[in-house]
């Protein structure tokens, strides 16, 4: 297997499931700020022209939540469990994307992505829905953390992977994290896992 990465929001997920259950795979960097997404041989693999892509044997996969999915099926992994809690994992999964992460990463994008790549200055009303947006949205799963160790059942799932993927750059895309207690409880737990604290391989282990 290869996973196509760069180190963004994204991508961080897809590495820390793989990196988590130890999966065979070879990671492949994707340098976004040469335009190496857009080139013709990787556009072949994702049309989007977005990390991550992941490729095994014949299989194609792109979107981060289905490369999740996939290397924890492959493993025979819990994390993507077979039984009533696969419902509740899609439910997070959806509604992370519908609302938590599409806040969480605008202010992502405002406070990081656009300093990175010199994409101009932050655009304050963009902060300040954002900003309120998340927060509300924050408030749900803080209510829903409070007598809770993970997401869902008892045990560690892709939806704890999905849901914290903007957390760890809380502070430098200003996202109010330290308003939400159990939400920074349950990250702060997230963080105790090497996986997710340092989930990019060394560029020097990468194709």
């Amino acid at each position: 297997m290869k996973l196509y990465w760069f180190d963004t929001v994204n991508p961080r997920k897809a590495c820390a499931v793989a990196k988590y259950l130890q999966s065979p795979v070879e990671f492949v960097h994707v340098d976004l700020g040469r335009g190496a997404h857009r080139r013709p041989e990787y556009l072949a693999l994702n049309p989007n022209g977005k990390v991550p892509t992941l490729t095994d044997g014949t299989r194609t996969l792109w979107e981060a939540n289905a490369i999740m999915c996939h290397l924890a099926a492959r493993a025979d992994s819990d994390l993507w469990p077979q039984d009533d809690r696969q419902i509740e994992v899609i439910r997070w999964l959806s509604w992370d994307l519908a609302h938590f992460y599409r806040s969480g990463s605008s202010l992502y994008f405002e406070y990081i992505i656009k300093p990175r790549f010199g994409l101009g200055d932050t655009d304050l009303a963009a902060v300040k829905q954002a900003t309120k947006e998340w927060q509300r949205f924050a408030a749900i799963l803080d209510g829903h953390l409070h007598d809770r160790r993970w997401l869902v059942g008892n045990g560690l799932t892709v939806a704890d992977f999905a849901v914290a993927s903007v957390l760890p750059y809380a502070e430098r895309a200003s996202i109010p994290l330290d308003e939400f207690p159990n939400v920074r409880r349950w990250h702060d737990r997230l963080n105790e896992l090497d996986a997710w604290r340092e989930p990019y391989p060394a560029l020097s282990e990468a194709a």
